[in-house]
């Protein structure tokens, strides 16, 4: 959260991953069946909320364009899997007792 914002969480980090992938913000998209509209949103608000833009975009045209990940994008995508991976560690003990209740 930044202002009251999400700027980073596991849709966009999914998202973050597709770009990687496809090297096309179209193509991730259309892999995580979001419309390019939304998945534009969510690559403005990540890039806003950052000190540097973690998408980088490049325009269409004979070159059809592309979007890929910054090396800060890179960064916060290894952070975000890192704490991630931490907190199943944390709470695989407490985990294993509440499944245990469940029906």
């Amino acid at each position: 959260m930044r202002d009251g914002e999400v700027v980073v969480g596991p849709g966009m980090v999914e998202l973050l991953e597709a770009i990687r992938r496809t090297g096309s913000l179209r193509v991730a998209a259309g892999e995580l069946e979001m419309s390019y509209m939304h998945a534009w949103g969510l690559v403005k608000t990540m890039n806003r909320g950052f000190r540097d833009p973690l998408v980088e975009l490049s325009r269409g045209g004979a070159a059809r364009g592309g979007a890929r990940l910054s090396a800060r994008g890179e960064e916060v995508l290894a952070l975000y899997r890192e704490m991630e991976a931490e907190a199943a560690r944390a709470v695989a003990g407490p985990w294993k007792c509440l499944e245990r209740l469940l029906s």
